[in-house]
């Protein structure tokens, strides 16, 4: 079975692993919208006592977030420095009930379906060749009844402007390269592929940020970075 990852992709985090957890580093934004993202979910799916997947965990920001909001976190990813950094990160913070594994989420689906009563996918979805392979992965991974998060970038000009050229080139938040604007995902594609995967759709968030006051927040304009909540049916 052929990976659904794109080897570059996989490199280009990995030559960054030892900067994941400098919160003034490339991955800046990461940290700064974590407590957003994690707080949102938690008022969704309450995360204190769940077994919880994160897929494309990376350098385990946000799986390591939600271990200490009380969950039994595993974090997946394919790029293996990343992931020595977060379980190198683990030890060091003495973060309890997180573990890490380098596993295809598709071949975590085949292993163990209807595992997780949460599983989140953030930012990754726009690195991979086939993003609705990922997602009808992670319908088969969440119990009946069980929550979904995921978010990625709109398409359309506006996020050409601000996550390409303005983030990479002009404010230089992120390495030049980072994204990719053919793979941004629109929402009603990402929706559809939420329903094929036998998802139904919650609600959804929009993330902006404001280079004044260099903060990000979460509201109702999901025209650049966006997440949706989706619960797996009873």
């Amino acid at each position: 079975m052929s990976i659904n990852a794109d080897p570059q992709e996989l490199a280009k985090f990995g030559e960054l692993a030892h900067r994941w957890w400098d919160p003034e580093s490339e991955f800046k934004p990461l940290h700064q919208i974590n407590p957003l993202r994690l707080n949102w979910i938690d008022s969704l799916a309450q995360l204190a006592g769940k077994k919880v997947l994160d897929v494309g965990c990376g350098g385990g920001i946000l799986t390591d977030s939600m271990a200490r909001k009380g969950a039994n976190a595993l974090g997946i990813d394919l790029s293996i420095k990343p992931l020595k950094v977060a379980q190198l990160h683990a030890m060091e913070a003495g973060t309890e009930n997180v573990d890490y594994r380098e596993v295809a989420v598709e071949a975590l689906a085949a292993e163990a379906p209807a595992s997780f009563d949460v599983v989140t996918c953030m930012e990754m979805l726009e690195h991979v060749p086939d993003p609705a392979s990922v997602v009808r992965a992670l319908g088969q991974l969440v119990r009946p009844g069980g929550w979904v998060f995921l978010s990625t970038l709109n398409r359309n000009v506006k996020s050409f402007m601000l996550a390409i050229v303005g983030a990479e080139y002009l404010l230089k938040m992120l390495p030049a390269g980072t994204h990719e604007y053919a793979r941004f995902i629109k929402p009603s594609e990402l929706a559809q592929m939420c329903r094929e995967a036998g998802l139904e759709l919650h609600s959804a968030k929009g993330l902006s940020y404001n280079p004044l006051t260099q903060a990000y927040k979460l509201g109702s304009d999901t025209d650049v970075n966006y997440l949706l909540a989706c619960k797996r049916p009873d």
